[in-house]
């Protein structure tokens, strides 16, 4: 898939069903309703019943048709969220206007919650006018400064969800500041780790690192700099040393290079839309179609 779009069209007709917890803020309703007009999904609200009503009214949005479970204490608000996904009624759980831990402490309680055998990983992905394809991002949400063995399995998680956008040999650039092996930064050596573990077959696809950004993205910077790598200027997804980095590079996207995106954390026996408040009800809707896509 090139563009999110081929996400968005993917979905449509699903209507998978899925949660919201914290329904009572106006662009995810837009989103919520927006999902539900394309046949994409199917939203259970839950939060304040009263206040859900009352941004609709405001907004013009007809909840007819609507399951509204009715909660003002936050932790309950996710922990019924969670459990609409755990006990078989929603195929995943959307954030909404409630903390991003609390939602996360429910995602993971051992009793009601949906947390699987891996770890859990935010993946994003970018649609960015002057890139080619569509670029995957990952770890710039869930983990602060990940060990080896944890990028491996944030790089798998992200590898699935390519798979899913119909990337059958996704090209991965594991990001540092230099293309060489320097033992004083770790984050070089732990990708020389990661791309010898790719060639000896653990980790799918074709990885390479360490890679600065340029390199990543423009086979011209590769070209100047005497680079020759299969990935360089090919990219399809983006592993980054740690939390900063994802964060700093997925908001430059934003609001630098104009990208639209969707995102959503993986590694959860359901895919879970954690998205900024300050998202669009537009990039919203593209997560929700990304989480339905994944859950296909």
């Amino acid at each position: 898939m090139k563009k999110l779009s081929e996400i968005f069209e993917k979905a449509r007709g699903a209507n998978k069903k899925f949660s919201v917890a914290g329904a009572e803020d106006v662009e995810v309703l837009l989103a919520c309703d927006a999902a539900k007009k394309e046949g994409i999904g199917i939203p259970v609200l839950v939060g304040d019943k009263e206040k859900i009503i009352k941004i609709s009214k405001e907004a013009n949005i007809s909840l007819e048709g609507y399951e509204i479970i009715d909660e003002k204490d936050e932790a309950e608000k996710c922990k019924k969220a969670v459990l609409e996904v755990r006990e078989g009624r929603a195929s995943f759980v959307m954030k909404g206007l409630v903390p991003t831990a609390t939602l996360l402490k429910a995602v993971l309680d051992s009793e009601t919650g949906i947390r699987g055998e891996g770890l859990l990983s935010h993946v994003m992905v970018y649609e960015i006018p002057a890139y080619h394809k569509l670029l995957l991002l990952t770890d710039g949400g869930m983990n602060i400064s990940p060990t080896l063995e944890e990028k491996v399995a944030i790089l798998k998680n992200a590898i699935k969800v390519a798979k899913t956008l119909g990337i059958e040999n996704p090209k991965t650039a594991c990001l540092s500041a230099v293309e060489v092996v320097n033992p004083k930064m770790p984050s070089t050596v732990e990708a020389a780790k990661l791309k010898e573990l790719n060639q000896k077959g653990e980790i799918e696809g074709i990885v390479d690192g360490p890679l600065a950004f340029d390199l990543a993205v423009s086979k011209e910077a590769a070209e100047h700099k005497g680079v020759k790598s299969e990935v360089a200027g090919d990219a399809d997804i983006l592993l980054v040393p740690f939390i900063e980095v994802g964060n700093a590079l997925g908001k430059s996207f934003t609001y630098f290079a104009k990208a639209r995106s969707a995102g959503i954390v993986v590694g959860a026996k359901a895919p879970i839309v954690l998205v900024s408040r300050a998202d669009s009800h537009e990039d919203k809707l593209n997560s929700i179609a990304l989480a339905c896509s994944v859950s296909i």
